[in-house]
């Protein structure tokens, strides 16, 4: 599901630090943000700790009650978080929100600072980069650049800019649904996945978060692909893609310079008698040395070797996850861990990462957290 269509006058933010308890008092630690869909159990978004040694995590906490944030973001400079929450109506028009909290740094609680409109319904996807929030928003099939205040809330002004046109899925006739949006290491262009429209649009970043379209405005996919989230190489020359409706991942040249893409090669993420099921996230390893991608329904992790000269994969082959419907996953800053989001089943589940073949193997560690959408990773000093 890409958009809970819950009509809510205003997103109430009832949030405050509830208790937070310090982390354990261990260097080797990470800490992790869960965004979720909420509902009876989940109340927003949950933190706990990853000890690098064991692979266990520590019991989820409330960090902030807030609705439905489906997908967060960490500031660089690791003093912030935004969330976007998913909803149809904010403050009374159909648009959904982006939120901006401040991280307490010994307990990993947040307190709320802002929020904005995101400019489109079922805003899905947020990243902060350069100063500024961007923000897909599915249901709008819209995006956005919000300005970053000094003090880490959300300014006035930016760009929202409205996706146009259309294109077949199985079939069917489909409108703009924007998924995901990334920039480069550069800060110069940022890459807008539309899986509804099936393009790349590339928009260069201008001064007052002011978006404009490049030359080329965008890359396509194949009809009925249904580009979903995006991933830049570590070496800034190669980017990869995941298809969400076809089930595969498509690899890029990227032209730091002119902000193009050009494609490599198209390889399916499932084995080849899968005829059902999508796509949701991509990651690469920080090695730079290996690719990964979820599959809901196949309910696994698709892993691939990248070429490092050429940016090429090679499949390697799939993991389950150990739940249902992996929503979304993170690999942790140091490329020991892969954590995934089984949405369904309502689990994060710990794997441990062979540093020589990249193959993810479980630890036999979970947690409980219900309706689990997003995994982000906070590295602790």
């Amino acid at each position: 599901m890409h958009y809970m269509g819950y009509a809510v006058a205003g997103v109430m933010l009832a949030v405050a630090m509830l208790g937070v308890a310090p982390p354990p008092a261990n260097g080797a630690t990470q800490r992790v943000y869960i965004g979720t869909y909420t509902g009876k159990e989940s109340k927003g978004i949950y933190v706990c700790e990853l000890d690098l040694d064991t692979g266990k995590l520590s019991e989820p906490r409330l960090a902030a009650e807030v609705t439905n944030p489906s997908f967060v973001a960490i500031s660089p400079d690791r003093k912030h978080v935004y969330a976007v929450n998913e909803v149809s109506n904010f403050d009374g028009k159909p648009l959904g929100a982006v939120t901006a909290f401040a991280i307490d740094a010994s307990t990993g609680g947040l307190t709320q600072l802002n929020q904005r409109s995101s400019g489109g319904a079922g805003p899905c996807y947020v990243i902060a980069a350069g100063g500024n929030a961007y923000v897909a928003n599915y249901g709008g099939g819209s995006v956005a650049c919000l300005p970053i205040n000094a003090d880490g809330s959300l300014g006035e002004g930016g760009s929202v800019i409205q996706h146009e046109g259309s294109s077949v899925h199985n079939g069917h006739p489909t409108p703009p649904h924007a998924h995901s949006i990334n920039v480069d290491a550069a800060g110069r262009f940022a890459i807008a996945a539309d899986a509804g429209i099936d393009k790349l649009f590339v928009y260069r970043i201008g001064a007052e978060a002011k978006l404009t379209p490049n030359d080329p405005p965008f890359t396509a996919a194949a009809v009925g692909a249904g580009p979903r989230h995006f991933a830049f190489h570590p070496s800034g020359k190669f980017a990869y893609v995941i298809n969400e409706t076809n089930r595969t991942v498509t690899a890029y040249a990227y032209d730091a310079n002119a902000g193009t893409l050009t494609e490599l090669q198209t390889l399916t993420t499932v084995p080849a008698d899968v005829t059902k099921g999508s796509t949701a996230e991509v990651r690469v390893h920080p090695s730079g040395r290996f690719l990964y991608g979820s599959n809901r329904g196949h309910d696994s992790i698709a892993v691939y070797a990248i070429d490092p000269a050429t940016g090429r994969l090679t499949a390697k082959g799939q993991v389950p996850t150990g739940g249902k419907t992996p929503r979304n996953f993170g690999v942790d800053p140091t490329g020991r861990y892969l954590l995934a989001a089984n949405q369904d089943s309502a689990s994060v589940v710990v794997f441990r990462i062979d540093p020589d073949t990249g193959m993810p193997t479980p630890t036999g560690q979970s947690i409980h957290v219900d309706k689990p959408v997003c995994v982000k990773f906070l590295q602790l000093d």
